[in-house]
């Protein structure tokens, strides 16, 4: 087992990502649909400087062939950091499955899933590592 190593930056990018998500919800509560909170919380991203790619569609390769439209991606985040969001019940085991294929086929190291459907949002934050996640770290 090898650990993943998060470079500084994308550190810093997650708590950013996490103060404008707690600033979101903090002004809209519980209750609203995903895409409420995922145009609101793009809002408040690019507000504090970040470049914010919403909904994007992202090829993977199987076999040697593109395939264009596999997944649509809910936020990436100064193209380093991948944000997934719901709004309901509970987190499901197949949402954090979701994300970390996600941030394999991305070659992302850290993905955060937040579930805005909570009374208060650290309830539903989650950080996914990408266990495959190879870092240009030396070892000393």
């Amino acid at each position: 087992m090898h650990r993943v190593v998060v470079p500084g930056h994308i550190e810093s990018l997650a708590r950013s990502a996490v103060d404008a998500a707690l600033a979101v919800h903090r002004a809209l509560g519980p209750g609203l649909l995903e895409s409420a909170y995922r145009d609101c919380l793009q809002l408040e991203l690019s507000i504090r400087g970040h470049e914010v790619q919403r909904e994007q569609l992202l090829p993977i390769s199987y076999r040697g062939h593109a395939i264009p439209r596999a997944y649509r991606t809910d936020l990436l985040i100064d193209r380093s950091l991948l944000v997934e969001l719901k709004a309901v019940e509970a987190i499901q085991q197949i949402h954090r499955v979701q994300l970390t294929t996600y941030l394999r086929l991305l070659h992302l190291p850290l993905g955060i899933l937040m579930n805005f459907h909570v009374p208060l949002l650290k309830e539903g934050l989650h950080r996914i590592l990408n266990l495959d996640f190879q870092s240009e770290v030396s070892s000393a």
